[in-house]
């Protein structure tokens, strides 16, 4: 089979950055910047939110986590959706549910409807998680993928960010209006995305899957560099459909099941092959280690965290989140530009050892402060350093490439239902560390909780070294051959992979 990959390997220059391409990736990953900011925003939201409404901690607990519980639901049913509707109408339909939700916290005269907006917005986030990076992956050459399929995790931190400038500027207001202000926002923006995604093509690799061979060639003429690229991909995915890579039909009538993605749990999980399996580890295995670092934590608890290594002022504490999320966005642009030059395992695997290497550090600074009966400068520094150094770490491997990796790995026909089960662990994980975080360290101490995510970063390192070969160039139907026993053995005595 003449893969992508090999149409230019005699070639001196790599294909350019097609742009449409690269302008569809960013509006497609213009939802996941509306669920960063609710993500961001909450971190000093809830400060407001628990004086106005009185709230405990248990609550804020469970205002916190609640996003990603509700994420489950919208994680489960955005597969069978995308399937079925299509990449493009299922981001619609994710910008519509933040809408809604977003709508009601802004409103909120209480903790009941502000939990029931947090509820709705969470299952935005689900779909939102899935879809944004499969449309991205599956509108990109293999050359640029890695860069195009990490925009979502870009637009996250610029939302987070823009969350925790929101979270400085809203806080001058009353504070009754404050914090409504804070989360209410967000509906404007999904709002105008809606309008945005119609004006975009719908995945090539969808529409050859339900068969629209003609509309797929369209779109790929529009995503691709060149013609005998688009010629290329085109081949490759009728292929990879199960299509005769000769047919000139405009239109073939595909399968029930191919159409509808029916069949695909019964691959998953009753009858999977031993390429799935190892697929399935390897995907679903980052999904869940990634949260276990304490990401979350970080993130949603910055103003605590900083507290507790000295920082009293309120206005200084959000001023210090702030550079939490500069640092993430810096750092994600950084991970954009090297992931097609040093490829993921590499990145994987520095970013890992980066992050247990800092959470060490702030784990042992944290106990500094908390066993000393006077501030100590110096811990209160190296506590702000290790934790921007974290951010940084974890925005160059862990966090774009988890989504970039699972989106990639999968075949066409299992691809959306199988990150969706992806999306499914991480929002679980993520709800885990967000609803239990304030627990964890009162009964542990903050600082013994940072050691406890330094050790789940030590076995992310062991996971990632033998469980995540290289995909750094294959095309995406190319991939599969990398998890396939006999394949990827073959390809370890030439260098290919790095398992």
């Amino acid at each position: 089979m003449a893969m992508e990959t090999m149409e230019f390997d005699g070639e001196n220059e790599k294909p350019k950055l097609n742009k449409y391409a690269l302008g569809c990736a960013i509006v497609a990953s213009l939802i996941n910047a509306i669920f960063g900011y609710d993500t961001g925003v909450m971190s000093g939201a809830n400060i407001f939110i628990k004086e106005d409404l009185k709230l405990n901690d248990t609550q804020i607990e469970v205002l916190a986590g609640t996003l990603n519980l509700c994420a489950l639901l919208g994680s489960v049913l955005s597969g069978k959706t995308s399937d079925m509707i299509g990449r493009r109408y299922t981001i619609v339909v994710a910008s519509l549910i933040f809408m809604v939700g977003a709508v009601l916290m802004g409103y909120s005269p209480n903790f009941a409807i502000l939990m029931t907006g947090r509820c709705i917005a969470g299952v935005g986030v689900g779909f939102a998680l899935m879809i944004a990076p499969v449309y991205s992956t599956e509108i990109s050459s293999s050359s640029h993928r890695g860069a195009l399929s990490s925009l979502p995790e870009l637009c996250i931190s610029l939302g987070i960010l823009l969350g925790y400038i929101s979270n400085y500027v809203f806080s001058k207001l009353p504070l009754k209006i404050g914090w409504r202000m804070m989360l209410g926002i967000a509906a404007i923006p999904s709002i105008a995305l809606v309008f945005g995604i119609l004006k975009m093509p719908e995945s090539p690799r969808w529409l050859v899957m339900q068969g629209r061979l003609k509309d797929a060639e369209e779109a790929l003429l529009l995503v691709s560099d060149s013609k005998k690229e688009a010629k290329s991909r085109f081949r490759d995915v009728k292929i990879a459909a199960g299509i005769d890579e000769n047919c000139k039909e405009d239109i073939v009538i595909p399968s029930k099941k191919t159409a509808s993605g029916g069949g695909v749990w019964k691959e998953l999980f009753i009858r999977p092959t031993p390429t799935v399996r190892r697929i399935m580890l390897s995907a679903w295995g980052i999904h869940f280690l990634q949260h276990l670092t304490g990401i979350e934590a970080v993130i949603l608890y910055s103003p605590r965290i900083f507290k507790k290594a000295g920082i009293m002022d309120k206005q200084k504490l959000l001023l210090a989140t702030v550079g939490v999320g500069i640092t993430k966005a810096i750092f994600i642009f950084v991970a954009i530009f090297n992931l097609d030059k040093f490829g993921r395992r590499k990145l994987m695997l520095t970013s890992a050892i980066g992050v247990t290497t800092a959470l060490t550090v702030l784990g042992f600074c944290l106990t500094m402060v908390d066993h000393s009966k006077k501030q100590l400068f110096w811990a209160l520094c190296l506590s702000i350093i290790s934790t921007y150094t974290y951010v940084a770490f974890f925005s160059i491997g862990l966090a774009p490439i988890t989504w970039v990796y699972t989106s990639e790995i999968f075949p066409l026909r299992l691809r959306a239902q199988g990150v969706s089960i992806g999306v499914s662990i991480n929002r679980a994980m993520n709800a885990m560390i967000s609803m239990s975080f304030i627990s964890i360290y009162e009964a542990i101490t903050i600082g013994g909780a940072f050691f406890m995510f330094a050790g789940f970063g030590a076995l992310a390192i062991v996971f990632f070294y033998f469980f995540m070969p290289e995909t750094k160039g294959k095309a995406l139907e190319e991939i599969e051959m990398l998890f396939t026993p006999k394949g990827s053995k073959a390809q370890q005595r030439n260098g290919e992979v790095g398992v």
